[in-house]
């Protein structure tokens, strides 16, 4: 029995390094043949803390045919005088100030929809306002989005974790990804159910863009960049997810509360709300990923050293994904709380929706 435990997570860790291959990185050395307009949308609620450090991102960018457009969405902090002051009349500078939220509409899909309405470009990057990238990640972009024919890229940055909790479920993004999706069928095929976005880094091309209907068509939508990555492939279109980890960073969150309420809106929703899919990664995370530590245990006391290689096996896994992401190597160690923390938020998540009560995020609520 324990051998085919340690043979099945040998498999675990062969499928993560064989699905990795279909991830394609940004080029370190991007060079254009055009330079189409790029408008860069950044939707901001309450971004004070956050301002600064972007804005400094966007001046910096290498890229020279390019707007800047931020649209402040009903802030109340010092969002806009932050914005105001950093800015600093530099004229490829657009904000906004967002409308009120219409009903139906999720927060930050009806910012990006106001956004895209006052974007000029040819290309339409939108950025989360906790995004900080590299000078040259534009063009990174463009010229991975030109040599694969795409009319969506997007992808995951590596991910500054500051509050405990953010250290457990944060980088589980990366996990999920590069465990459970098929890259080559999301990468290379319509097939919509393999599909995966992220919205602090989405770029589209423009005309097909709006021939989906941009993102008025998700208007409802909690996980809105996976929803319209599928309209993308049910249009014709293709998507292509890629590794931005060395050009692309981002801390999400500043405290445990933050983590625990931006996970709770997202984790139900993300599986489609499905009681069943939720049975099956609990009973999964729980004997594959809680469970070894335990065994781990019980084997240094009993002097049934095997009875290790479980928990040893998913800190390799979970080391893999972090060299390759960008992330801390050291963390792979809390693989089984990291699991017991995304278990945790996901029964949550999945009992505020059965009983019907609202997410919160940002002084909004959603059903």
């Amino acid at each position: 029995m324990m051998a085919s435990y340690i043979g099945i997570h040998l498999l675990f860790l062969a499928w993560i390094i064989i699905n990795r291959l279909f991830l394609p990185a940004l080029s370190k050395h991007p060079k254009l043949s055009a330079e189409p307009l790029v408008s860069v949308l950044v939707p901001m609620r309450n971004e004070e803390r956050n301002v600064e450090i972007l804005i400094k991102s966007l001046k910096n960018s290498s890229y020279s045919h390019i707007e800047f457009i931020v649209l402040n969405d009903q802030s109340t902090d010092g969002t806009q005088r932050e914005l105001e002051r950093t800015i600093a009349g530099d004229d490829r500078f657009t904000i906004l100030q967002g409308d009120e939220l219409p009903v139906g509409w999720v927060g930050k899909v009806h910012a990006c929809h106001q956004l895209q309405l006052a974007a000029s470009g040819d290309y339409l990057l939108f950025v989360d306002a906790d995004v900080r990238f590299r000078p040259q990640a534009i063009e990174q972009s463009l010229v991975l989005m030109q040599r694969k024919g795409t009319q969506l890229l997007t992808g995951f940055p590596a991910f500054d974790v500051t509050p405990f909790l953010s250290k457990l479920l944060v980088p589980m993004l990366h996990f999920v990804i590069l465990f459970h999706l098929p890259i080559a069928l999301a990468n290379y095929t319509k097939f919509k159910a393999a599909t995966a976005a992220n919205g602090m880094w989405m770029m589209f091309e423009r005309t097909s863009y709006e021939k989906i209907g941009g993102h008025a068509a998700v208007r409802d939508s909690l996980v809105e960049d996976v929803h319209i990555a599928r309209q993308v492939k049910a249009h014709g279109f293709s998507v292509v997810l890629a590794n931005i980890t060395m050009s692309v960073k981002c801390r999400m969150y500043e405290t445990n509360a933050e983590v625990w309420e931006g996970f709770l809106k997202n984790s139900y929703a993300g599986i489609g709300r499905s009681p069943l899919m939720a049975v099956f990664l609990i009973l999964f995370y729980s004997i594959f990923y809680v469970l070894p530590p335990f065994l781990a245990i019980y084997g240094g006391l009993s002097g049934s050293y095997w009875w290790i290689a479980p928990y040893a096996l998913t800190v390799v896994q979970r080391w893999y994904v972090d060299m390759v992401t960008n992330q801390r190597w050291y963390l792979s160690f809390l693989i089984p709380l990291q699991a017991a923390a995304m278990l945790a938020v996901l029964v949550e998540s999945m009992r505020k929706s059965l009983k019907k009560q609202p997410y919160s995020w940002k002084g909004r609520h959603y059903s």
